[in-house]
């Protein structure tokens, strides 16, 4: 049998309620940063619809997939409608629920969503959050989780750049080797290499200040559409090299994966 999310909650003593389920997503202002930077509470009470119209929020976040990050409890209080010339939102009052410390930002939930919406009715859905991990340690940007699993949006390799995270940084410039760039507005594809001293670290560092990383390709698309459209930029690894390999062999490992995805006919390279 299944370990499920609510099963921990009540077994921490707390009554749900009447309770929603917020799967907390988005690009433009992502919530896994805000969650990491102490500004959760806020980013979730803002909202553009009346979307909690219950007693208690489970908060999650997604990481990636089908992975959600639990983050904690929310007591609704109350709600009030703001308005300017340009736009009107709803602004909830909320309160964490005390006695899940222990739990929130450790663990890590499976759920397959197969539709858009963001606030599930808890009655209908909690069956369905099945406990996937439980982190030794509460999770925080300064975690690296292994070449194989990084899956970063350009928010995120900014946040970690601009604040030199240790663990990334060590991670990242021990190695060479072959990256993909992810357009997620359109699913085309851009495969990079790194190679040098300071490795994959040095060349997404060059991506957090610029943008586009200097590639001529993604250098016309940022011109074309604006800054603000590497947001939709996913960064992975597709293979990892020794920093010590030639330029030539790094090379020929790129174009392996350049032909594999066929990032050039239906991509962003053009060599």
């Amino acid at each position: 049998m299944c370990l499920q999310l609510c099963d921990l909650i009540k077994l921490a003593g707390i009554d749900l309620g009447g309770f929603k389920i917020h799967l907390a997503t988005g690009s433009q202002s992502p919530p896994l940063i805000a969650y990491f930077d102490g500004k959760f509470k806020e980013w979730q009470e803002y909202q553009t619809r009346r979307n909690f119209q219950c007693e208690t929020v489970v908060s999650l976040i997604q990481l990636h997939a089908d992975k959600w990050l639990f983050v904690g409890v929310w007591k609704i209080n109350g709600v009030s409608r703001r308005m300017t010339p340009q736009k009107s939102w709803f602004e909830y009052a909320t309160t964490e629920v005390e006695g899940l410390e222990h739990l929130a930002g450790r663990v890590v939930v499976q759920f397959a969503r197969s539709f858009r919406a963001s606030y599930l009715h808890g009655s209908r859905y909690a069956e369905r959050l099945v406990v996937a991990q439980i982190l030794e340690d509460k999770m925080s940007m300064a975690d690296f989780p292994g070449y194989s699993s990084v899956l970063l949006s350009f928010d995120q390799l900014r946040h970690i750049v601009d604040r030199n995270l240790e663990a990334w940084r060590a991670a990242l410039k021990s190695v060479a080797g072959i990256y993909l760039v992810s357009d997620a507005s359109c699913g085309k594809l851009y495969v990079g290499s790194a190679y040098g001293t300071d490795g994959i670290w040095g060349r997404w560092c060059t991506y957090a200040s610029s943008m586009h990383g200097h590639n001529r390709e993604l250098k016309e698309l940022i011109a074309k559409l604006g800054n603000a459209h590497a947001k939709h930029f996913q960064f992975s690894i597709l293979e990892i090299c020794d920093v010590m390999e030639t330029q030539d062999q790094v090379l020929a490992r790129e174009n392996h994966w350049k032909t594999a995805l066929r990032s050039r006919e239906f991509g962003y390279n053009s060599n």
